[in-house]
């Protein structure tokens, strides 16, 4: 098998093995810092509970992402030489304050977030939990930036020739604002939010269908529901920036999101469809003019299609398509259980409604689907560029590799990954079939050792 495609498949493995936990992280790290917050203020042994159930699933999320994140750096090492020395100064800058800002951050304070409870007083404590959230932020941030250059790249030149050209930061404030870093990092944040929430309501929801600490999961699931509702509306703003910037600065990576072959006015919009490459058409329900409209607010200025792009520098247009549309639909599945927990909650129904209930336990599922597909749309439309309109997939492999040598370890890290995802939801299982507290138990309080040190 060819060693570029087998080193795509390695790093697509790793990546999206990886990206089921830091999303997770980011969005309860938001969650706890809003339930603690709520009970410094409050002083309600409710939220105290929740913050320390929540705590453990955090910490569980944490440590897996840390040690599926690790193989990425040595991927860029072992099978893309040529890609790292390219791009090696701008990844430096990112990378370099990723470590200084966001892991030195979340490994400083995440000892007090986890043991700190009778050893530090509850201000303190709550400090603490606002910087290991912000590190798990500031992690993204810096990544999602290095990406975004990938994407949209500025603020460098290029000093040398042929294979041993190399781009380097001239403008460290244009690499870091570069065309579409604020519009990929605020939806890629949001989509973390949304991870973290909809694991939120998937295991009260599981509780309160098995009538398992109920005052626990009312609170926790009105929380988590007007989150959800807050998020989802403001994803669905930042996609149509997100599209716009798509369209004037990656025009071919929309002509396949949406199957536009010929550049026209009234440019449709696919609500679901299939793509027929051979008669360079879409089959399905199409709403004509909307993609105009999304991208240029009016419905006759024509969107680019596939007929004004070189043949040699189109995306795969099928996968990239549905990719970007399971993504639409996941979002569709998410507002709809927000929107029908809110509304039973309302009405205090919720608890006695089975199905929806179990439609929220198995909503868990929905933002991590549309996290996946909304990677695989960014980075699958880009092709052939690894660096866009710069280095070619292609020529970014490491010089000197062989597909067996590929292969084999492709094959370990599937083994490896598969493993470790069965650790996690093993043990996942067993903290949410404990629960929050033994039954009955009440809920543990904070001491504080400045009172406490008072004659």
């Amino acid at each position: 098998m060819d060693v570029v495609f087998l080193s795509r498949i390695q790093f697509a493995l790793t990546s999206m093995f990886h990206y089921i936990y830091p999303p997770l992280s980011i969005g309860l790290g938001l969650f706890l810092v809003i339930i603690e917050g709520i009970y410094i203020k409050t002083k309600n042994p409710v939220y105290l509970e929740m913050t320390k159930f929540w705590v453990k699933i955090f910490a569980l999320t944490f440590a897996l992402g840390v040690a599926t994140g690790l193989v990425q750096l040595f991927g860029f090492g072992t099978n893309w030489g040529r890609y790292s020395n390219f791009v090696g100064d701008v990844f430096g800058s990112a990378l370099g304050a990723e470590g200084i800002f966001a892991f030195f951050l979340e490994a400083g304070f995440m000892g007090v977030m986890l043991f700190g409870w009778k050893k530090v007083s509850a201000k303190m404590h709550y400090f603490s939990t606002i910087c290991v959230a912000a590190g798990a932020h500031f992690s993204a941030i810096w990544i999602v930036i290095a990406n975004s250059w990938m994407q949209t790249p500025a603020g460098f030149r290029i000093e040398g020739t042929g294979l041993e050209a190399r781009a380097v930061v001239t403008d460290f404030w244009q690499m870091l604002f570069n065309p579409s870093s604020v519009d990929r990092l605020i939806h890629v944040i949001l989509g973390c939010w949304l991870s973290g929430i909809f694991l939120v309501i998937s295991i009260v929801a599981y509780y309160l269908l098995k009538k398992r600490h109920l005052e626990f999961s009312r609170f926790t699931m009105k929380i988590a529901l007007i989150m959800a509702a807050i998020v989802l509306v403001l994803q669905f703003i930042s996609a149509d920036s997100s599209a716009t910037g798509v369209a004037v600065h990656q025009p071919s990576k929309l002509a396949a999101m949406e199957g536009i072959f010929e550049t026209t006015e009234y440019a449709p919009m696919a609500i679901i469809g299939w793509v027929d490459t051979e008669t360079q058409t879409v089959k399905g329900l199409k709403i004509p003019g909307l993609l105009s409209f999304l991208v240029h607010r009016d419905f006759k200025t024509p969107v680019t299609g596939f007929n004004e792009i070189p043949v040699d520098e189109r995306p795969p247009i099928q996968i990239t398509f549905q990719a970007y549309h399971m993504m639409i639909y996941m979002w569709g599945l998410m507002v709809l259980g927000a929107a029908a927990g809110l509304y039973l909650m309302r009405k205090n129904k919720l608890e006695n409604a089975k199905w929806v209930l179990r439609f929220l336990v198995i909503s868990v599922a929905f933002p991590q689907i549309a996290n996946q597909v909304g990677w695989m749309t960014a980075e699958i439309g880009r092709q052939p560029w690894i660096v866009w309109k710069m280095l070619r997939t292609t020529h970014g492999v490491s010089p000197g590799i062989v597909a067996d040598q590929v292969l084999a370890s492709l094959i370990m890290l599937a083994v490896i990954y598969c493993g470790l995802l069965a650790v996690f939801l093993t043990l996942l299982d067993k903290k949410i079939k404990h629960g929050p507290s033994a039954e009955g138990e009440a809920a543990p309080v904070f001491s504080d050792p400045f009172k406490e040190s008072q004659p």
